[in-house]
């Protein structure tokens, strides 16, 4: 399997089957919380033989050919690692949750929203993911900036080796 792929769509197309301005389909697609579902199933189609979690609360979005669990991040100003249960106001970071999310998955298949309608993707396995982190190179709560993603992550995963 490609540790990288970009995801495409025509925003022309795009823009006129919704009815509305380009603008509009852009600032919609670049938001995480809208495209979430989209990138998932585009995800699901870019890998043969890859399905969807049985549900929303799963705990994981995408199962590959093998069984393995993949989460499915956005990269739009930044990107976290931690479960998604704490991420957010009133949330905390527990690194006991997180160290078992990583047990949990083969790693995060993460999507840079703020290129859309060209979506850059990345496939991340946990082992890289726990690494940075002993090392300390990921941000508090685990979330890291798009260039610090750029920087750090996206070099090394020309090393990494994801079987087919």
């Amino acid at each position: 399997m490609a540790n990288s792929l970009i995801l495409e769509w025509d925003l022309d197309e795009l823009a006129a089957a919704m009815h509305l301005e380009k603008d509009e389909v852009l600032v919609y697609f670049r938001d995480g919380r809208r495209i979430s579902f989209i990138l998932e199933r585009r995800i699901r189609d870019a890998f043969p033989s890859w399905k969807l979690a049985p549900s929303e609360g799963s705990g994981f979005d995408l199962i590959d050919d093998k069984g393995g669990r993949w989460e499915a991040r956005s990269i739009s100003s930044g990107i976290y690692f931690c479960p998604s249960y704490m991420v957010g106001s009133g949330r905390v970071f527990e690194e006991q949750g997180f160290l078992q999310k990583l047990e949990n998955i083969e790693g995060y298949v993460c999507s840079d929203i703020k290129k859309f309608p060209q979506v850059p993707v990345f496939v991340v396995p946990s082992d890289l993911i726990f690494d940075l982190y002993r090392k300390g190179q990921l941000g508090a709560g685990t979330r890291i900036s798009s260039a610090r993603f750029y920087s750090t992550i996206v070099p090394l995963l020309s090393s990494v080796v994801i079987d087919d």
